[in-house]
């Protein structure tokens, strides 16, 4: 921890807006992570208290919502708060923590949007045997291989970060500290860094996009034989997965696999990882799936009825 004896903290730069803008970013931003929240959460409990949480897609979903909680909960409220304060400023400690916290719980996120398309090509392409090669211990043993692939991606990543010397200016031009806004403010020749950086999180990502995008080809390859009910059932399921996936990934890829260095533009796409897509996953996977929304009708519905038999 030598190498940092001289910045104690660093400084975010953030957006740069009017007043009037950074209110309307602080409400607009706050309701998003009010709708994330809410909408995970609600996800979570209708499931842990329905049918469908012995049904493996929906045990994957609990997982998914858990980590867009945590994940977007490193960057969001310190991005609402800043919105309200002239200095943003962030301590050395909270900053490498940040980093790794936030590519710790990313990491899960895709692993997990992974084994989501892995359920759903057994689930289609192998269906008589479907329960029993996804039984409950190879989902536990897929969850646990996700936290294991994640740490493999955040641990080198913090590695990096925390070994950087930083001597000189300490503003970051992000609103989080992120790898590559770091290695701008570092004292030292940063070219191994950043190739690095990049087989840590933009080859990861593209692989990752593509085994999604190969999959998800082999599923609607798959639903050729399938009857026209069985195909708008599929068509349904799949349909979320690919949207969340394309929304995530897209800008992700195209922010991490590149030479290391930051464009104006990058805070904009970052808002869609950490922010957009994990507020929207909710909505897409409940209002784009039959079962979700008969789910949530029949837990909310049996939890209101109750409470107001007791009064």
């Amino acid at each position: 921890m030598e190498n940092h004896r001289n910045i104690s903290e660093f400084i975010l730069l953030g957006f740069s807006y009017g007043y009037n803008t950074k209110i309307f970013c602080f409400v607009f931003f706050l309701f998003c992570y009010i709708v994330l929240l809410g909408g995970n959460l609600l996800i979570i409990v209708s499931v842990h208290c329905s049918p469908l949480f012995n049904q493996p897609m929906y045990y994957f979903l609990i997982y998914l919502s858990t980590m867009d909680i945590c994940y977007t909960s490193t960057v969001t409220p310190k991005l609402i708060g800043d919105l309200l304060v002239e200095r943003k400023t962030i301590s050395y400690s909270s900053c490498m923590i940040q980093i790794f916290t936030m590519h710790f719980f990313g990491g899960i996120e895709i692993f997990i949007l992974v084994a989501m398309a892995y359920d759903r090509c057994i689930a289609i392409c192998k269906p008589l045997h479907y329960m029993l090669i996804m039984s409950r211990t190879r989902c536990n043993l897929i969850v646990l291989a996700s936290y294991a692939g994640a740490s493999i991606h955040a641990i080198p990543l913090f590695s990096i970060a925390i070994s950087l010397p930083f001597c000189g200016p300490n503003e970051i031009d992000h609103y989080f500290c992120d790898v590559f806004p770091l290695l701008k403010v570092a004292c030292t020749d940063t070219h191994i860094s950043g190739i690095l950086i990049i087989a840590f999180s933009g080859i990861l990502s593209l692989v990752v996009f593509s085994i999604l995008l190969i999959s998800y080809g082999i599923i609607l390859y798959s639903l050729r034989n399938q009857s026209a009910e069985g195909r708008q059932k599929a068509l349904s399921t799949c349909g979320s997965h690919i949207t969340v996936v394309i929304l995530f990934f897209t800008p992700s890829v195209f922010v991490y696999l590149r030479p290391p260095t930051t464009f104006p533009e990058d805070k904009i796409l970052a808002l869609f990882y950490t922010i957009i897509v994990p507020m929207f996953n909710p909505l897409i996977y409940t209002l784009r799936n039959t079962e979700m929304k008969n789910t949530l009708k029949k837990v909310w519905c049996q939890a209101f009825l109750s409470k107001e038999a007791r009064n």
